[in-house]
């Protein structure tokens, strides 16, 4: 059967060892052909094709749960639940999404994109099934990354203390994005050396019956000595005081020991932890030896040379951040960089190089992060906490509560803010500026192009009056000329970039050039419109409004962010506090909905984010004009 024509994951019962291996092969060549046309997260789907096909042969999905943690290794899942078929399209508008989507099917119960859920997830369906009186088994696949986050170790705890039947497999490749770090990443490197704990214990249990037990002293003694035995040569002992029966470790590549291990875990009562070792990229060599995470998630490639294909270009604004952040850092020691698992998105692992005493990577741990940051400017450092935008969502407590609550000197440094494409909805960077702007001492900065920057960078750092964010998006800048020496910005102070009577167009970042073009087209239909880079989206600028104010234009707001809540807002708030009601203000971005994934043009264009809707708009809101000849 072609993986195209595949339907049905219950095909798998019949199959036998060698069935499974010719048809994991199979697997494995369908990933490298299709993803080395569409990008996609390769190595963690590489390391996990016998383990799905374990899972799918042993469990009767969708009756038993499959909670994948993240998502990113669900690509084989997906092809045994009747999808290879859409793969030509993935990550693709309107095509198969990357991540566990539960209107895709009934196989996907939980969706995914954040680390660190899975566990969670489990438990609520788990205690849901024991409430209804179902059979169903439920199955949590979480890799060693996530594994530090702290969602799980929260929910570690509490699955243990119920002592709810939950199967937990620990899919440890010892890498998540990066490699991973933390005292979590050496319990379980122990743990891969030991050898299997399932039959050291049962050499430990005889060892404790050849003791004579007549008496409880003597008993108690056998006791105390059993444990001490226990914690002396079985690292797995971690699991099992959290109340876990621990199997492991399996090779995740054999099949006869992933079958002996989940079937034992099958039928014993309470909960199991399954640590299964992988390898990520497992049978395509580039994958398998990459050690910087090239291979987690990429675009195209040349399967044959292992080639990533890119697109020459100016640098990435994550680039020109790090560098900048590199310089500063030469004559500020108070600079400290800090990362959640992800120097290389960030590209804070340039900074790590030249400082690596001042550089943390705490694992998948935002929460951490924001509130060690928040400890670091207690004493006098300027920490600067680098984040995607959706992940900075993770430790919004700890924003308000720690950092902003206290006013501390902490620099949020928001990569991937706007629109990220085939990532889609889970990873959107759209709800920043509203999450962000409501929060007493905050200030949010925005940079038109990668010269602003560093500028903003710059200053965020030399900023001693409390928390800073400067948001940037995805991708490479404009290749504008960039300046020898940083500038200390006015904060709150925006820049007119066109001249224009008729209305005044306000906005920043990637709408920049979108709002120039449809300027451009309204000039030739005798409109004057006037443009303004709002660099900043708190605090306003109150003088530029107020003389707007006074002038008795229209002004149209645009962002790449959500509408609600938004820069927009903000505008609204300002004439309405002011009485301004005569004004006419009219507001453009993101709507109230999640935004799946696709080319950003494609995006922009469905939401009504494009050059010809801005010309429309202003039209709209200007009487007609006679075009100039």
């Amino acid at each position: 059967m072609k993986l195209e024509d595949w339907k049905d994951p219950g095909e798998l019962k019949n199959y036998s060892k060698k069935q499974l291996e010719e048809l994991g092969e199979e697997i494995r060549h369908f990933l490298i052909e299709k993803l080395s046309v569409t990008g996609g997260h390769l190595g963690p789907n590489l390391g996990v094709v016998e383990l799905t096909l374990i899972l799918h042969q042993l469990f009767d999905s969708p009756k038993d749960k499959f909670i994948w943690d993240v998502g990113h290794q669900a690509y084989v899942h997906k092809i045994l639940t009747g999808r290879a078929d859409q793969f030509d399209k993935l990550r693709q508008y309107k095509g198969l999404c990357g991540f566990p989507k539960r209107n895709e099917s009934e196989h996907d119960v939980w969706e995914t994109g954040h680390s660190s859920t899975s566990l969670s997830a489990a438990m609520g369906m788990a205690t849901a099934r024991d409430l209804k009186g179902t059979d169903d088994h439920v199955v949590a696949i979480i890799g060693d990354g996530a594994l530090t986050g702290g969602m799980a170790l929260e929910a570690l705890n509490h699955i243990g203390h119920e002592q709810t039947n939950l199967i937990v497999v620990l899919n440890d490749n010892e890498m998540s994005i990066a490699p991973n770090v933390g005292a979590l990443h050496n319990v379980l490197g122990r743990l891969r050396t030991a050898g299997k704990y399932k039959k050291a214990k049962e050499e430990l249990e005889q060892l404790i019956k050849k003791i004579p037990a007549f008496g409880g002293k003597i008993a108690s003694t056998a006791e105390r000595v059993k444990d001490s035995l226990k914690y002396l040569l079985v690292s797995g002992i971690f699991f099992e005081e959290l109340g876990f029966t621990y199997l492991g470790p399996v090779d995740g590549h054999d099949l006869d020991d992933l079958t002996e291990n989940l079937n034992f875990a099958k039928k014993t009562k309470g909960p199991v932890l399954v640590h299964v070792l992988t390898k990520k990229g497992k049978g395509y060599e580039p994958a398998e030896n990459d050690a910087k995470g090239t291979w987690h998630g990429l675009g195209p490639y040349k399967i044959e040379s292992g080639e990533v294909v890119k697109k020459p270009g100016p640098p990435s604004y994550s680039g020109v951040f790090a560098e900048t952040l590199k310089k500063i850092a030469r004559g500020d020691k108070r600079i400290v960089a800090l990362t959640a698992a992800m120097p290389g998105g960030t590209k804070l692992d340039v900074f790590a190089k030249e400082f690596p005493e001042r550089m943390f990577d705490v694992g998948i741990a935002e929460q951490h992060a924001t509130t060690m940051a928040g400890g670091l400017a207690t004493q006098g450092m300027k920490p600067v906490f680098a984040v995607y935008s959706t992940f900075l969502q993770r430790g919004y407590d700890q924003l308000v509560h720690d950092v902003c609550r206290q006013n501390l000197n902490v620099v949020f440094a928001i990569d991937r803010a706007g629109l990220v494409g085939a990532d889609g909805e889970t990873h959107q960077g759209v709800f920043d500026i509203a999450y962000l702007r409501h929060l007493p001492n905050m200030k949010i900065l925005m940079p038109k192009d990668e010269n602003e920057l560093q500028h903003m960078i710059f200053t965020a750092t030399q900023y001693d009056d409390g928390p800073i964010a400067v948001r940037y998006p995805r991708g490479n800048g404009y290749g504008v000329k960039m300046d020898e020496e940083l500038q200390r910005l006015p904060i709150g102070k925006w820049e007119q970039l066109e001249e224009g009577t008729d209305a005044c167009i306000l906005t920043f970042g990637t709408m920049l050039p979108v709002a120039e073009e449809a300027i451009a087209q309204l000039r030739t239909q005798g409109y004057s419109i006037r443009l303004v880079n709002a660099n900043s989206a708190k605090p306003l600028d109150e003088d530029l409004l107020h003389s707007l104010a006074k002038e008795q234009i229209p002004v149209l707001t645009i962002e790449e962010a959500a509408l609600q809540g938004g820069f927009g807002s903000a505008v609204l708030e300002f004439f309405h506090d002011h009485d301004y009601h005569h004004m006419e203000i009219k507001r453009m971005g993101i709507p109230d909905e999640f935004i799946e994934h696709g080319n950003v043009s494609q995006l922009l264009e469905e939401i009504g984010l494009t050059s010809a809707a801005i010309t429309e708009q202003m039209r709209s809101m200007l009487p007609q004009k006679r075009q100039r000849a």
